[in-house]
């Protein structure tokens, strides 16, 4: 058998640290270093038995990595893609791929121009009741769809916002959390004609925003509404319903509602709802549970990235998808920030 992948991570922070937990549980990779210029990082990289590199550059010197994982700051992405691609190292870049559309542009046609795989962390992509969710909808089982609802509601503590950078332009969660509900709905819906959108600061009054609504449009006719707020205690969101961070406590609730002709689908519990009869508002309503499959898609993204690595197996979620979801994002601000529609 083959050496395991190695992989070094760039950013010793919340997301850092859970995709070194990741690569611990994956057996096709293996950690190869730390990078990150806090002091502390050093110790953290001691502990793990992992050399230690203050930037990106030393990394490159020393060798002793197959792939870089980047999650670093948003406004470090395009910067740290642009060195990999720069050393023929293939990256996993954290969500979002930018934090402004034209040098997230500039980072997937240098990826591709170099031909060095660039991934993007929309991990949730990888997650088997996802690809579960995927297969019923294209398989027809709740007819043509033609809404959808994603609801992101809980609260970020105030010691969350101590950082920084998480108090400033790129950090707020239409960029940090609505781009893994919107990135869902596409992969889930399709591709977005359209959207509108209003966004407010009102509660903490940071200059980023702490809630949004969102309406789309998606090229195939389906209508659909994201809510999103990091303000609001509630049980409403991928976070809190899926169990797929062992962080956040879990709730029985619903997260995504996907509506077609025939049925409406419920995730993350995968039930499907559909009239037991006629298909009517008079007709008894049935539900349907497929059995519910596991795995962590942090785990299954690096192996995959692994993959992509060795055997050149294609990514699940390129920089060139990353980007996609990123341009509905930029319109979601545009159409927030002026008051009007904006048409992709």
């Amino acid at each position: 058998m083959s050496a395991p992948v190695r992989l070094a991570v760039a950013g010793a922070g919340l997301i850092g640290k859970r995709h070194v937990d990741a690569i611990a549980q994956c057996p096709g990779a293996t950690l190869a270093a730390i990078v990150d210029p806090m002091p502390a990082a050093a110790d953290y990289a001691a502990g793990l038995g992992v050399p230690y590199f203050a930037d990106l550059t030393a990394l490159f010197d020393a060798g002793c990595a197959e792939g870089v994982i980047l999650a670093t700051p948003n406004n470090m992405h395009v910067e740290g893609g642009l060195a990999c691609v720069a050393a023929g190292l293939p990256a996993l870049v954290e969500k979002p791929l930018a934090t402004d559309l034209t040098e997230a542009r500039r980072l997937v046609e240098a990826g591709e121009a170099a031909g060095v795989p660039l991934l993007t962390g929309h991990h949730r992509r990888h997650n088997p009741l996802i690809a579960d969710a995927h297969a019923r909808i294209k398989a027809g089982e709740i007819g043509q769809v033609v809404s959808a609802h994603s609801m992101f509601w809980l609260v970020k503590p105030d010691d969350y916002f101590d950082i920084p950078w998480r108090r400033e332009k790129g950090a707020g969660p239409i960029l940090t959390n609505l781009a893994h509900d919107i990135d869902l709905l596409r992969h889930l819906v399709g591709d977005v004609r359209a959207v509108q959108a209003a966004q407010s600061s009102a509660a903490r009054g940071h200059a980023i925003e702490d809630s949004c609504v969102v309406t789309l449009e998606f090229v195939n006719g389906a209508l659909g509404t994201a809510n999103i707020s990091d303000t609001i205690p509630a049980p409403w969101s991928w976070e809190m319903t899926t169990g797929e961070n062992p962080a956040y406590p879990k709730t029985d609730q619903a997260c995504y509602l996907i509506g077609g002709t025939e049925g409406a689908l419920e995730l993350p519990a995968g039930r499907i709802w559909q009239h037991a009869g006629k298909r009517s508002w008079w007709s008894p309503l049935a539900s349907r549970t497929a059995p519910r499959v596991s795995g962590d898609p942090l785990v299954l993204q690096i192996a995959q990235f692994a993959r992509v690595i060795r055997e050149g197996e294609a990514p699940l979620v390129s920089a060139r998808e990353g980007l996609k979801t990123l341009e509905v994002i930029a319109a979601i601000q545009t159409a927030a920030a002026e008051h009007r529609r904006i048409l992709l």
